[in-house]
């Protein structure tokens, strides 16, 4: 079987949920998304592909990692139902730039607030929560039952996700709200400027584009958030030179105004 082959196959084995297992096309989105975490050009992949558990998801990364298509450092976490595959080293030093104060932003999305705002990442409620996040990703380090998920534990259930996933995904900027007090936030027609990252996974000589980045910055705070997104670009394609799986890097940006955004 070719490398495409198998990885749809490791997919459409070990990702059904109920009775339909995933497209060829939704595998090889996920194998390109796999590879790219295992070349470290992001930290982790957040699987939301379908409802497969992060048991399924583990045994996908473990028929991977025995094909050695990817290395046997990636990781499967469960984040209060959420799973993720995630490279141990990349988002540790991820979410160690942050308590450095270097080039990752938290913008306070809260819904009292007129518009967003940048704020103390190691200030009031979040610098409890990244402590213990940093503390967790530290630890992965001395997981020995890597064909099992690491299940976080019930410190995680006070944790912002919002925040988390940005850190754990690699984004240079994420959003924050004081979840205790409401769910809600001040993006409701707030001109966003959306950078999206796309590449081209070469396996064989069939190549898939696919996205692996997405995210969003309040057009207000666009220019004192330009050194972080000029540094998370510049660090991205240093990266992608370095490696030969992923083709054809593309940074885009768009702007757009939503009714309505979900965190």
């Amino acid at each position: 079987m070719s490398t495409q082959e198998l990885f749809v196959a490791a997919a459409r084995k070990c990702l059904s949920a109920g009775r339909k297992s995933l497209s060829v096309p939704q595998s090889l989105d996920l194998a390109a998304q796999v590879s790219a975490v295992d070349l470290g050009l992001k930290p982790a992949l957040l699987y939301d592909s379908n409802g497969a558990s992060a048991d399924q998801v583990q045994r996908y990364l473990s028929s991977l990692q025995s094909s050695q298509l990817v290395s046997e450092s990636l990781l499967t976490l469960d984040l209060n139902g959420n799973a993720l595959i995630v490279n141990p080293v990349t988002v540790r030093s991820n979410v160690e730039q942050l308590c450095r104060g270097s080039n990752v932003a938290v913008i306070n999305v809260c819904h009292l607030l007129d518009k967003p705002t940048i704020t103390d990442p190691l200030g009031g409620e979040l610098k409890s929560m990244i402590h213990d996040l940093l503390h967790l990703l530290r630890g992965l380090d001395q997981l020995k039952e890597a064909e099992k998920p690491h299940y976080v534990g019930e410190k995680s259930e006070e944790w912002n996700l919002c925040t988390v996933f940005g850190l754990l995904l690699g984004y240079p900027v994420t959003y924050w709200f004081d979840q205790t007090k409401s769910f809600e936030n001040c993006l409701s027609m707030t001109p966003l400027m959306v950078t999206t990252a796309s590449a081209t996974w070469q396996a064989e000589t069939t190549g898939h584009r696919c996205c692996l980045y997405s995210f969003s910055v309040p057009a207000v705070l666009l220019q004192e958030m330009q050194s972080n997104l000029e540094n998370w670009r510049f660090c991205l394609q240093q990266k992608f030179q370095q490696q030969n799986v992923l083709k054809d890097l593309k940074v885009c940006q768009s702007a757009v105004t939503l009714p309505s955004v979900c965190l």
